[in-house]
């Protein structure tokens, strides 16, 4: 079997988007939806990857993503083998690793899935090669994400002057972070502070946010009225939606329901500028933000299973 990247041949291109996947619940990204990724510079064909057997049979394709701007890919998208194909988890493994040893770098896989998909015995069969691949490749760790979405026809809540927010410099924003990861329920926050300081994972999660589409002078902190610190609003964007971002309370002030001021002032702020969607991500096990989301007329589409590496 050989392993190998895409070129600029088109009928790489062709191979990328014709090859028939084993389908099923794992979300099958379109001809049309590839090729506008191509276009768009966030797929490449180095980023591109096949398996061939002797005879240049397609029997896999891996497709990675990155920015526009990005130096190597940040994210597996879509990891397909054809259907029929003998142990598909050790094709997908020796793709995953020829891909990651190129990179110089092991970025994570997100599989989309239905909401119910572990009812769904063809769904629980997909996810199990996946997973088995993504494992002996190195990306070990798992998390499980709720994707929301909000339009206009859920409408926004008015302000109640229960928070009064405003804007603030780098240093009370990385404070901010600091003071929001205490007893955080997100799991790679949680993950992240086994090996690191909350100050390093502070500057970690600013600079991620600065690099997003969104602008810097988007962000909010949340006071009370008399002032007291009370959380953070991160307004963001992704290259194809508006996109809620990074929102919290800080561990004092948690329990009074104030995380759904944060979330009508993210989504206020985005419906004045014209969004027909925003998104949104939480951890399945995020019941009190998953919760929130549902409040405020999010409705929750899919399924995200991260595989990604363990830090440290």
């Amino acid at each position: 079997m050989i392993f190998r990247p895409a070129t600029a041949d088109p009928a790489d291109l062709d191979r990328a988007t014709a090859l028939p996947g084993d389908g099923g619940p794992v979300r099958l990204l379109a001809p049309a939806t590839i090729r506008g990724e191509f276009a768009a510079g966030r797929m490449r064909p180095e980023w591109t990857w096949f398996a061939e057997d002797e005879d240049g049979e397609v029997l896999a394709r891996a497709l990675w993503w990155g920015r526009a701007d990005s130096g190597h890919p940040i994210a597996l998208d879509c990891l397909h083998v054809r259907a029929g194909t003998s142990d598909p988890a050790a094709v997908a493994a020796g793709l995953l690793e020829a891909g990651h040893t190129a990179f110089g770098t092991r970025p994570g896989y997100t599989v989309t899935l239905p909401r119910d998909w572990r009812a769904d015995p063809a769904a629980v069969e997909a996810v199990a090669w996946r997973r088995q691949a993504a494992h002996a490749c190195g990306p070990t760790r798992e998390i499980e994400r709720l994707r929301y979405e909000w339009t206009p026809s859920a409408g926004t809540a008015p302000p109640t002057g229960r928070l009064v927010f405003r804007e603030g410099g780098d240093e009370e924003f990385l404070d901010a972070f600091v003071r929001l990861s205490r007893g955080s329920l997100d799991l790679a926050t949680r993950d992240e502070l086994r090996t690191a300081t909350p100050e390093e994972v502070a500057r970690a999660d600013f600079a991620f946010y600065r690099d997003c589409p969104g602008e810097r002078s988007w962000w909010r902190l949340a006071h009370l009225p008399d002032g007291t610190l009370a959380g953070l609003a991160i307004p963001s964007a992704t290259p194809y939606h508006r996109n809620v971002g990074y929102l919290g309370v800080v561990p004092e002030q948690r329990g009074r329901g104030l995380i759904d001021e944060v979330l009508a002032e993210i989504t206020r702020f985005h419906a004045a500028a014209g969004a027909e969607r925003i998104t949104a991500t939480t951890d399945t096990v995020n019941t009190p933000m998953a919760a929130a989301f549902d409040r405020a007329g999010y409705e929750a589409t899919e399924v995200r299973l991260v595989l990604e590496e363990e830090s440290g």
